[in-house]
This record gives C-alpha cells, structure tokens and sequence, in this order.
C-alpha cells in the first residue's frame, strides 16, 4: 500500500489556518469532504473528535495523525496539513503540532488502517522529511515530497 493510493492533492493544505485542536479537525474534515464526495464535513469531523476522546493522536516532533474508521465508506481516504505556527494538539512530547496526516478508514478495515497508520508514521520520523515539508510553499510541492519519500524503500 502506498500513500498515493489514499492521498490526492486536493487533499493538501499548505498553510492551515487552524489555532486549535478542534479547528484542525475541521478543517483537515473540510478538505477532505470536498476532496471526496460524498463523505460529509460533519461526520468527518464526529469520527476524529471521537477518536481523540480516547487520547491525542499528536504522535509528537511536531506530527499528528488523526484517524477514525466511517461506515459506509469503501477505501481509505487522507487530508495532510501543515501550520506553520504550530497548534496545541495535546502531542505526547508537549511541543506544538505542525504536520497533520488525518486518515479515514472503512469500518471493517482494522488490517488496512493500521498499516497505514504506521506507513504514515514510518515516513514522519525522518527529521529532514518533516523539514522539508515545512519549507515547502505549496501543495503540489508537499503532496510530491510525501508521494517520493513513501515510494522510497
């Protein structure tokens, strides 16, 4: 499985505009419902804030990855944003999140959502990745920065 498959670039955003928690989940919800009809803003957004009830998906190092399984869909679907002043995500390190990797999965997907998740997580531990994203200015350029570093082996 690869990124690609489940990360289009209209999906991106290169300059989130979010200042909280509960903006980015809209917002990465927003952009993935108009990416991806007819997923629906509203329940995108239901299904990442019950995910993090549970616990911050901030994974730390300035990366989070909000995820949560939807009925009815039928694959998986992502929305990537950057902030660049960084949002209180509640990340386990305590810093400010800068990267965030929402993931939506079918419901009974259990095996497909955990690779993916760890793909994610995987690509994002590379400190020079993470910068270069950051430097970044656009979303052709972020979405083909994730799509080389994924297809690396």
């Amino acid at each position: 499985m690869r990124i690609a498959e489940f990360l289009s670039p209209q999906a991106v955003i290169a300059d989130m505009q979010s200042r909280t928690k509960q903006e980015v989940l809209r917002e990465l919800s927003a952009t993935l419902a108009r990416a991806h009809p007819p997923l629906l803003e509203e329940r995108l957004v239901e299904v990442l804030r019950e995910r993090e009830k549970l616990g911050s998906t901030g994974i730390g190092e300035g990366v989070a990855i909000p995820h949560g399984k939807l009925p009815g869909m039928t694959q998986l679907q992502a929305a990537f944003g950057v902030s660049r002043a960084g949002v209180d995500f509640e990340a386990i390190d305590g810093k400010p999140t800068h990267l965030f990797f929402a993931l939506v999965a079918p419901e009974n997907s259990a095996g497909v959502h955990l690779k993916a998740l760890a793909r994610i997580s995987r690509l994002f531990k590379n400190p020079r990745f993470r910068a270069a994203i950051l430097e970044a200015p656009t979303t052709a350029e972020i979405h083909a920065l994730i799509i080389q570093e994924d297809a690396r082996p």
